[in-house]
């Protein structure tokens, strides 16, 4: 049978909920005292390594491009190492918000669910969770069934020292369940994320920026595969780009979620 693949657009116009859902900014916080100093008998080694907004490219070279996507603040890395074991790598991010440590933990959605924080994926020595502001990648350079247990055991050390969990963002529950797969959730408010997982141009032609928030959504029917992107807007003008297709030929609709809003639905 011949797959078909097609998506839908759904753009909601909603005065001011981008500051009524904002969380409290990010302050200046000991990321050190976040993480421990030895689990399972891997101990950390040398001095951490700090990287900010404007030196993340010294550390993460191809993906700088994707966390400063989505705000991000300060990174804190600490080096394990046990004898005769691999060496396992920590990073802490501080994302500034909630909303951004869920849509970088969303962009990468490979492995199994192991309940660590608030969503948590493991796959091949890397664990990634979410939890508050914060986004925590650990990595062990082999998997080894201790590497394994030692990087689970160290991040759930993590995620209890963290102690404020965070909202994910509202947007996220408008997405009809009915034949969504669930690893497909991607939340960004960035051009350059949306093109990542659905090219759509190389111009920011759905005016996606800060003070805007957008969900993206695979589902998966009989009849084939198709896409449901959400953007809520602060006002309606903010959506109208020169090189916006979809302006020309879209409806208004009404939309009762929370508050009244107006919304504009369109196919890709």
């Amino acid at each position: 049978m011949k797959v078909k693949i097609w998506g839908v657009i759904f753009l909601l116009i909603a005065g001011g909920m981008a500051q009524m859902c904002k969380n409290r900014k990010a302050g200046d916080i000991d990321l050190g005292a976040l993480m421990p100093h030895d689990v399972n008998e891997w101990k950390s080694q040398g001095a951490d390594k700090i990287y900010t907004e404007e030196t993340i490219f010294d550390y993460i070279n191809g993906a700088g491009e994707i966390y400063r996507a989505y705000n991000y603040k300060k990174l804190q890395a600490r080096n394990f190492a046990r004898e005769g074991y691999p060496q396992i790598i920590a990073d802490l991010f501080d994302m500034g918000e909630a909303k951004n440590a869920f849509g970088i933990f969303t962009h990468n959605l490979e492995g199994e669910k192991v309940g660590i924080g608030q969503g948590s994926l493991y796959s091949g020595g890397l664990l990634q969770f979410w939890k508050g502001r914060y986004f925590v990648s650990m990595f062990a350079e082999e998997e080894t069934n201790e590497s394994k247990a030692a990087v689970l055991a160290m991040g759930k050390k993590v995620a209890s020292l963290i102690k404020e969990e965070g909202e994910f963002p509202w947007i996220v529950g408008l997405l009809p369940e009915e034949n969504l797969k669930k690893n497909s959730i991607r939340y960004f408010y960035n051009h350059l994320i949306l093109n990542y997982h659905f090219f759509l141009a190389d111009d920011n032609i759905l005016n996606l920026a800060g003070n805007t928030d957008a969900v993206l959504g695979t589902y998966q029917t009989e009849e084939g595969k198709y896409w449901l992107l959400l953007v809520n807007y602060p006002d309606e003008a903010d959506y109208i780009h020169p090189l916006n297709p979809f302006c020309l030929s879209a409806s208004f609709i009404k939309h009762n979620v929370q508050a009244q809003r107006h919304a504009l639905a369109c196919p890709l």
